[in-house]
């Protein structure tokens, strides 16, 4: 399971033209200590009248663990699903974590707005972060909903904010703070 966790670059840097395009990655950079569990996910999505499945294969009590580093969560059978990695300030993917968090806080050090120095605090006290992958020639507009009801539940939950490649890092009102349309373009 672990060896298929991927370095999750900002820009396209470490990528071939045809995968640049191919995933979108959007992310909460969290300062609660702990995820929670997927089940409250799980939970939180049928609340708002998404119907979220996970894979079959899924290890009994998997839905409970607080502890877990990747899951792919489908919102229509005939779509691919959308993925979640789960990388923290402890652990096995610690390095893959401070990559991540060196990564961003060296992209905000050319914004020196007060909205970019919030998104700094964030991604300073983080303790684990949170990245949803999509297959961009795949999504449909209930992919795009479905994934930013999983990035506000780990915004809300965890006292995170969110950031979407290609995007910049939005405030809890959902509005683009930190603008990084030219930057992450790399």
């Amino acid at each position: 399971m672990g060896k298929d966790l991927p370095v999750l670059p900002l820009g396209p840097a470490n990528q071939t033209p045809e995968q640049r395009e191919s995933f979108l990655y959007s992310r909460v950079f969290c300062q609660k200590e702990n995820s929670p569990p997927l089940r409250l996910l799980i939970d939180f999505l049928k609340s708002r009248g998404q119907s979220p499945t996970v894979p079959p294969n899924l290890e009994e009590g998997a839905l409970e663990e607080w502890a877990w580093v990747q899951v792919a969560l489908s919102y229509h059978r005939e779509r691919k699903p959308v993925h979640l990695f789960c990388v923290r300030d402890r652990g096995s993917y610690r390095d893959i974590y401070d990559q991540e968090k060196k990564l961003f806080l060296d992209a905000l050090t050319v914004h020196s707005d007060i909205e970019a120095q919030l998104a700094v605090e964030y991604v300073t006290r983080c303790r684990f972060i949170l990245t949803t992958r999509l297959a961009e020639n795949d999504v449909t507009d209930e992919g795009y909903d479905f994934n930013g009801w999983i990035l506000e539940f780990y915004q809300e939950q965890c006292n995170g904010i969110v950031q979407i490649d290609k995007q910049g890092f939005y405030s809890p009102k959902g509005e683009l703070i930190v603008d990084m349309s030219v930057s992450d373009e790399g």
